[in-house]
């Protein structure tokens, strides 16, 4: 740790305290002795009061593993067992029915569905990459994927599959832009005349879907257009390889993709200690700021990526439209459980990391709301944090006094920070209209995460008895009554046009084919917005948006009044079925073990905290921390129930290690775990499986932090 300087009562470490008055106060209007003052004040008062909020999670836990206990050789009594969380106030009687006031949410958040990017923000390109995943070229996107069921030819470019790249993007042009009787593989001249667009002198099917042009009206250099929220942009280019040889001179059909990207600062990250959380904020201070860039090697090249502009258009009145040419920025803090050593406090204690972030992420966003003109985030003057891993509206309701006290410290309207809440712990589940309610003149944001909370169903029912396997538990009534019930209070609560419902992550970042195949069912379910592992995924995505009117599915969910029962929900997905071979229990946990020591050994040796780690299969799955908890739990699950011995789980991991090393093999940085099987890598691995019962909700971050940190200093 670096040296420390004294702050209004606060030990903090240099780097972060030079940091924070250096960099981010300057150009705001708040004071560095404000700040501190602020932020110790928040501390000291708050910081009890989230520890206590921690003690009643450990409590409930406590008394649902006695009950399962005692009742575990019984026949499953749902009745009482619901009686039962009643009674220690887990589930909490559902008030009267109301809808959020949230106001001044930008139009990515209110009225423009689509997909949503989640990236670590500790990586400046990938952070880059993701806000100007706004725009994606769909031309590439086809081109360099097995989106069409198979992979470009190896070497150079393959004219056949570009010709049916081309051929699929005018499907996509027919279908979302229909021109009355014409298709637009058959187009020869797109123009402007007269306000309107035609096409070989015919008018699109919807005319109003045209939104502008750039370049001469007669000879276009693009066009704009618009179906369901979302634009599309023409360009045409007669001296580009592709539209040299288009009929139409088209070179490339542009999607608006990534409408919004969420920032993390959480799941995704390695950050145990003031030079990572610097690391974190500076790229997010350069994110408002607008100014961040980074410089890597790219083809034997010097390449510097920074931030898109706005795009300019002439509308067809004449006057100029403004588009964005980024996508609307999200920070997700830490949730309320860990603490940091970036700054101790009057007694020597850790500051509870959620509290730091709320204060130095919206200081930080003040450079954005200060801006009057040009390239911003937010137009309508609001910050949007999502908040992780809250337990219940209590939980809720605390992260929403501790913004509306960073909003008095920091000079900004109450209610200018805009509270993401993300549905995936079983008490926030069965408790949602009361955690908006909590929240609700803050609410833009509420998503469901599979993985995460079935990490948390299986913690919370660890003692019930063995769960299912995985690919199981998945099938099981509960999942589908967790998903819909998300979209049903969602919309019960009044946010359809004032905020995003959305849903989880695409894990599988190279079979785009699937995802195309699969991923329409998000918007089919009402869903506004979600999450793809990469830009390319989002352009793909974009094209369920185009098919699927989600505020037309919104609507008719919301007549109709369907509500997904909550006695679904509480279902537990223990194996019904326990006479598992022997093949099945080591397959099983050879899977599990081999994805928590891929993950782990980059999270530890390298501080990668989410990354294309390939399965036992060899296939790449993005995995973060919310993957490593459900894979951890599940194996801690198994030893507790006899499943399977420790020493059979100590030889699976072995193996699986052997199985990492390999495929990590080519990486020159690589710290191989065998044949020793004593590095803090493996350690930590081993620690999260045989000590996962124990773990607070059976998170997974007060291991990795601890053995972090031990890896950092021993270097």
């Amino acid at each position: 740790m670096s040296d420390r300087v004294t702050r209004a009562g606060l030990q903090v470490a240099a780097e972060l305290a030079e940091f924070i008055e250096e960099q981010a106060l300057p150009g705001t209007d708040v004071g560095a002795d404000a700040f501190w003052q602020g932020l110790s004040d928040l501390a000291h008062e708050f910081g009890p009061r989230n520890a206590a909020l921690l003690a009643k999670r450990e409590d409930i836990q406590g008394q649902i593993d006695a009950w399962h206990i005692a009742n575990r050789d019984k026949p499953h009594d749902h009745e009482a067992y619901k009686s039962f969380l009643q009674e220690i106030g887990y589930l909490l009687p559902e008030g009267d029915d109301f809808e959020v006031d949230t106001a001044n949410t930008d139009p990515e958040i209110a009225n423009v569905p689509g997909p949503q990017l989640v990236v670590p923000i500790t990586n400046a390109r990938y952070a880059l990459n993701a806000a100007n995943a706004r725009w994606g070229s769909l031309y590439d996107a086809f081109y360099g994927t097995d989106a069409m069921g198979v992979l470009p030819p190896k070497g150079g470019y393959d004219k056949g599959h570009g010709a049916r790249v081309i051929a699929r993007a005018r499907v996509f042009l027919d279908e979302s832009f229909p021109i009355e009787g014409l298709s637009h593989a058959d187009a020869r001249r797109y123009h402007v005349q007269g306000g309107a667009l035609l096409v070989d002198e015919k008018l699109l099917s919807d005319p109003a879907k045209f939104v502008g042009y750039r370049g001469h009206p007669k000879a276009p250099d693009a066009i704009l257009l618009q179906n369901n929220g979302l634009h599309v942009e023409l360009v045409f280019d007669r001296t580009h390889v592709i539209g040299a040889h288009d009929q139409a001179g088209l070179a490339d059909v542009r999607l608006e993709s990534a409408v919004s990207a969420i920032m993390d600062c959480e799941d995704s990250v390695a950050c145990v200690d003031a030079e990572d959380k610097v690391q974190a904020y500076r790229n997010w201070l350069g994110l408002m700021r607008g100014d961040l860039q980074e410089s890597f090697e790219k083809g034997g090249k010097q390449v510097t990526r920074a931030l898109n502009a706005d795009l300019t258009y002439t509308g067809p009145d004449g006057g100029d439209v403004s588009i964005k040419g980024r996508a609307l920025l999200l920070v997700r803090n830490v949730g309320h459980l860990m603490s940091n050593p970036a700054i101790l406090l009057k007694d020597g204690s850790e500051i509870f990391e959620g509290l730091m972030d709320a204060m130095v992420t919206v200081l930080i966003a003040k450079h954005d709301l200060a801006k009057t003109a040009g390239n911003r985030n937010s137009h309508h003057g609001s910050v949007y944090v999502v908040k992780p891993k809250m337990h219940g509206p209590e939980e809720v309701a605390f992260a929403d006094e501790t913004f509306d006290r960073v909003e008095a410290v920091l000079g900004l309207p109450r209610h200018t920070v805009k509270l993401g809440i993300m549905d995936e712990e079983r008490r926030t589940t069965v408790n949602l209209k009361e955690c908006i309610r909590a929240a609700k003149s803050r609410v833009a944001f509420i998503n469901t995460g599979f993985l995460d909370r079935t990490g948390d169903e299986i913690h919370t029912s660890m003692e019930a008895g063995p769960f299912s396997r995985k690919d199981f538990i998945k099938r099981k009534a509960w999942i589908g009554g967790y998903e819909n019930r998300n979209v049903d209070i969602g919309l019960e609560c009044g946010l359809s046009g004032k905020a995003q419902i959305g849903k989880g992550m695409w894990a599988m970042p190279d079979m785009m084919a699937a995802m195309i195949e699969t991923k329409i069912e998000h918007p089919k379910a009402g869903a506004n917005c979600a999450w793809v592992p990469s830009p390319t995924a989002a352009t793909l995505h974009a094209l369920h948006y185009h098919k699927v009117d989600v505020f037309a599915v919104q609507a008719k969910l919301r007549k109709g009044g369907r509500r997904a029962h909550v006695d679904t929900v509480l279902e537990v997905p223990l194996a019904t079925y326990q006479k598992w071979s022997k093949e099945q229990i080591t397959r099983e946990v050879e899977n599990n073990a081999q994805g928590i020591l891929g993950y782990v050994v980059r999270w530890v040796d390298a501080g990668v905290g989410c990354s294309k780690v390939p399965d036992i299969n060899d296939v790449g799955l993005m995995e973060d921390r919310a993957t490593c908890r459900i894979s951890s739990q599940h194996i801690a699950n198994w030893l507790h129930h006899e499943v399977i011995s420790e020493g059979e789980v100590m030889e699976i991991m072995k193996r699986m290690a052997e199985v990492v090393d390999r495929q990590n093999a080519g990486d020159a940085s690589y710290v191989a775990m065998t044949p020793g099987f004593d590095g803090i890598a493996f350690k930590a691995a081993c620690d999260l499986v045989f000590e996962g019962r124990v773990q607070p909700s059976g998170y997974t971050e007060p291991v990795l932090h601890r053995r972090r940190l031990e890896l950092k200093a021993s270097a």
